[in-house]
């Protein structure tokens, strides 16, 4: 179970690793984009995990990055075919993010890290753990910037805006895209700060300047 729930928190790869976030920080506007990249590239790692897996001793060493790539990139192709014709606006909306899963990092570096070195059933739950970590990070970013930047959340309107007569006057920084990395600095300062052993140790110790002085 630790393959799963790992990396939720402590081994999350964009909140730890800081893996994936040109498509965290892109297509987190709304919970509903955000759901469905979520979703696609979850599937799409976890299938690729379990195929890579299952070839893994039938694939050179020499050619096995692009044997992975070769395989991601197919599954993507599907995941993107499947979206264009049961979900077409939801495709139009996410323009050429879900091609670019082929290039994302946590998905390469599965394969390549657990899943070129363990049988296929391991390989899916780890590619799957990674994947929900992957889709929490994402879906609190668009809750906060589609909340506060819009007053919705799946496109449902739930502070009431003044120009509907309420009160709620929408903060539209937070539909541009700086507020993305200020969003997902502030996860990883908090996640760092209630976990501290994920804090990276400093690369240079301060002197003791005191002690310098007294000698």
């Amino acid at each position: 179970m630790k393959q799963l729930t790992d990396p939720l928190i402590d081994k999350n790869p964009v909140a730890v690793h800081i893996l994936g976030i040109c498509s965290a920080l892109a297509v987190t506007t709304s919970m509903a984009t955000a759901l469905t990249m979520s979703v696609a590239l979850t599937v799409v790692v976890t299938l690729a995990a379990g195929l890579i897996s299952a070839l893994r001793s039938h694939i050179p060493n020499q050619i096995r990055i692009i044997v992975q790539l070769t395989i991601i990139a197919t599954l993507v192709i599907l995941a993107d075919l499947l979206l264009q014709g049961f979900a077409h606006d939801m495709s139009q909306r996410l323009t050429v993010f879900v091609s670019l899963i082929a290039t994302n990092c946590i998905v390469l570096g599965r394969t390549e890290a657990y899943a070129m070195h363990n049988p296929p059933l391991p390989s899916m739950i780890d590619a799957l753990g990674n994947g929900l970590g992957y889709s929490l990070v994402l879906m609190s970013v668009a809750f906060i910037r589609e909340l506060f930047g819009a007053g919705s959340l799946f496109g449902t309107q739930i502070l009431i805006t003044q120009a509907q007569g309420g009160w709620f006057v929408p903060l539209r920084l937070m539909l541009l895209a700086p507020s993305a990395f200020i969003i997902l600095g502030l996860l990883v300062w908090a996640l760092r700060s209630w976990r501290g052993r994920l804090a990276e140790k400093p690369d240079f110790a301060p002197r003791d300047t005191g002690s310098e002085a007294s000698s």
